[in-house]
């Protein structure tokens, strides 16, 4: 036997897997509940972003552990970690872009800026520079 055909018993991996799907959807319906719940788009932006990409790795990972042997988690994780890699991409570079226009419409309480870094650039037209 290789060392790629060790496998979890089906017990152990079901309990891992269990866990961490529900872990992950936890996370996810808390990510759901923070959009509906905050008021202000930076508040619902850190809500879309940061609890919803933690839930879609913990589920990634129990697809990959579902696979109970060595040599199939190793496969699963090539198989989630472009699905896991594009959502640490696009999740922040998507909220960066729906801040950034929520700024430039008012949409923003100013108030609660703690510093405000883009403050010229309402002065200065977009395509200026």
């Amino acid at each position: 036997m290789s060392f790629f055909e060790l496998a979890l018993p089906q017990p152990v991996a079901d309990v891992i897997v269990l866990v961490l799907v529900l872990l992950g959807a936890i996370l996810c319906l808390s990510a759901a509940v923070g959009l509906l719940h905050f008021r202000d788009v930076p508040s619902r932006l850190h809500a879309a972003t940061k609890p919803q990409v933690l839930g879609l790795v913990l589920i990634c990972l129990a697809v990959a552990v579902a696979q109970r042997t060595v040599g199939g988690i190793l496969m699963g994780l090539l198989v989630v970690i472009p699905v896991i890699l594009l959502q640490f991409a696009t999740a922040p570079l998507s909220a960066h872009m729906v801040g950034r226009q929520a700024y430039r419409n008012g949409t923003i309480n100013q108030r609660n800026l703690v510093a405000d870094e883009y403050a010229e650039s309402k002065t200065t037209p977009p395509a200026a520079g």
